[in-house]
């Protein structure tokens, strides 16, 4: 078996509160479910706002600095993840065309070293 991340990818400006209603919530737990039945499910996480998000780099002088969000500037940023045990690409696929529709969000599927 190879381990894949299927992350979820939300644009900059998401709010569950208002952008997750009670059919994706229910979706997206119907997902876990067949998952965790196929026996594929390793992890799975769903992450707090970008706003809430802290980096941590080292400068030049050797220091470490904490600031406040991402570390990298884009549109979009992970909301949540799953690493799934499968046989091969194809099986990691599908299991993302799956997450693409229940969590109505891009999706990005990557393997792991």
């Amino acid at each position: 078996m190879m381990q894949y991340l299927v992350a979820i990818h939300h644009p900059d400006d998401y709010d569950p509160a208002t952008m997750e209603d009670d059919a994706m919530i229910e979706e997206i737990h119907a997902l876990n479910r067949e998952m965790i039945d196929a026996g594929v499910r390793f992890f799975a996480g769903g992450l707090r706002t970008v706003k809430e998000a802290k980096s941590i780099t080292k400068g030049t002088d050797g220091k470490v600095l904490v600031t406040d969000g991402p570390f990298l500037e884009t549109k979009e940023h992970i909301g949540g993840f799953w690493i799934l045990d499968v046989a091969d690409l194809n099986e990691a696929l599908e299991w993302g065309r799956k997450a693409t529709v229940a969590c109505r969000a891009p999706v990005e599927v990557r393997q792991f070293h």
